[in-house]
């Protein structure tokens, strides 16, 4: 997975959290929302989103599902946020074949997170560079909902 290769490859860490449903995620985030729109003497409300992922250490929601989905909880976070997804249309016959296809494989997620990474300062995007080679990823090919 790609916290793996963070870890293995570049000696950076991190957190993988498993999202049943980013649809209740946003439904909570939008209760809690509208609550302390609708109290607004009363002391505010956090949704669960927020008070999971606090800080500012990139995120990066990856899914098998269009990247719209994950977008949904993107205002609740504070910390750079990256969504990747499957938008187009599969030409797949595995899991694996499509996550590569559609960017989302363990080694895009890798690279996106080393880029959250570099615009943030933490690392080079010399170093980003040198992921996208070492995973032998085309920089040059057209986008995934453009093939």
């Amino acid at each position: 997975m790609a916290a793996e290769l963070l870890g293995a490859d570049w000696k950076i860490s991190a957190d993988v959290w498993s999202v049943t449903s980013f649809s209740e995620l946003a439904r909570d985030a939008n209760e809690t929302e509208r609550w302390n729109r609708l109290h607004p003497t009363l002391e505010r409300k956090t949704c669960y989103v927020s008070q999971c992922l606090q800080g500012d250490a990139p995120v990066i929601a990856a899914t098998d599902y269009i990247r719209a989905y994950p977008h949904m909880i993107a205002g609740f976070i504070d910390a750079p946020y990256v969504t990747l997804g499957t938008d187009g249309f599969g030409r797949s016959d595995s899991r694996a074949a499509l996550r590569r296809f559609f960017e989302v494989d363990r080694y895009h997620i890798a690279v996106a997170a080393l880029h959250a990474l570099a615009q943030a300062g933490v690392v080079t995007f010399d170093l980003v560079a040198e992921a996208i080679n070492k995973y032998e990823l085309d920089a040059e090919l057209s986008a995934p909902w453009k093939r």
